[in-house]
């Protein structure tokens, strides 16, 4: 349950799913007049922030720097557009759509309201004020009509609240001056910063085929014919004059030689794969904040005015 002091905390903040995915950023808070609790936030949507959703905020947790809501990121994109007016109200029948969507019984959430409205009635005048001091930071003062309920919003930058708030901050600061408290109050704004994960490009790896020139060098060998002549020895000649004395005749011999053969084996070489590594750098965000200053005035008199007063004060 997100109370009223968390509510700085949340609006401008992103908002998460269930699933730890991002949904979009709190722009607004609803609250419930019935109860004074916070009732609705709408999100701001879409790829840049061109649609407002509305989600519960019974069941939400802020979670260090976000919003963190059981529904999920298409759930909350799908819910149904409703109307605000100018004064930041949402209709009892809007309401009544959303609760719908969402699953949340109707009937349910009206008896938490009543029962939240009378032990507001029974904690007697002192709990009224305090609403309506809420109700100037951007809390709605006023009740819905009989039995129904009306939602008044508070966006980032504090709306103001209604004649009921008013009236309750009224009644604390004249308490304040009867208590004869003469200092004054000094407020800020303060500067919250958050990050958010977004897309900042894609890499791939691509494998394609390129032919390339190899070029080696290779030893071959080839057979070549040689004459040779051997004259007639004692150890050769019968083997010489074995054949007739005068004849024709023919001899013939097979030459070789060798010639390059090209084949090609396909094997692995290496595996390439990619991974990412995140990189922490400082980055100057730069923003305004609004600060009060308070400075004392002093008003000196002349003599003239000094005497003349004498003399009135005499005359008296």
């Amino acid at each position: 349950m997100i109370t009223r002091e968390e509510i700085a905390n949340v609006l401008d903040q992103p908002v998460y799913d269930g699933d730890g995915n991002k949904i979009g950023d709190a722009k607004h808070v609803f609250f419930d007049d019935m109860t004074g609790r916070p009732e609705w936030v709408s999100v701001k949507t879409g790829m840049f922030g061109s649609t407002e959703s509305f989600v519960p905020i019974r069941d939400a947790a802020l979670v260090q720097d976000h919003l963190e809501v059981p529904y999920g990121k298409d759930q909350v994109k799908g819910a149904p557009s409703v109307d605000v007016d100018a004064g930041g109200h949402l209709s009892e029948t809007e309401e009544h759509r959303l609760y719908d969507y969402y699953g949340i019984n109707w009937d349910s959430v009206l008896s938490e309201a009543e029962r939240t409205d009378d032990d507001r009635f029974a904690a007697g005048p002192g709990t009224a004020g305090a609403a309506g001091a809420a109700g100037a930071a951007g809390v709605a003062g006023t009740r819905g009509e009989a039995g129904g309920k009306d939602l008044r919003g508070a966006g980032a930058g504090g709306t103001a609240g209604t004649a009921g708030g008013m009236t309750g901050r009224q009644d604390a600061m004249e308490r304040e001056a009867m208590r004869g408290d003469q200092a004054m109050t000094r407020s800020e704004e303060q500067m919250h910063i958050g990050v958010e994960r977004h897309e900042s490009g894609r890499a791939r790896l691509r494998k394609y085929v390129v032919t390339e020139e190899v070029q080696q060098t290779v030893p071959v060998t080839h057979e070549e014919v040689r004459v040779v002549r051997e004259p007639i020895t004692d150890a050769n000649r019968d083997e010489a004059m074995a054949g007739p004395e005068i004849s024709e005749a023919e001899h013939e011999v097979t030459l070789h030689a060798e010639r390059p053969v090209v084949e090609t084996e396909t094997v692995p070489v290496e595996r390439v794969r990619m991974t990412t590594e995140e990189l922490t750098e400082n980055e100057t965000v730069r923003g305004q904040v609004r600060k009060e200053r308070i400075e004392a005035e002093t008003e000196s008199f002349t003599e003239d005015e000094m005497r003349q007063g004498d003399k009135r004060r005499g005359r008296e």
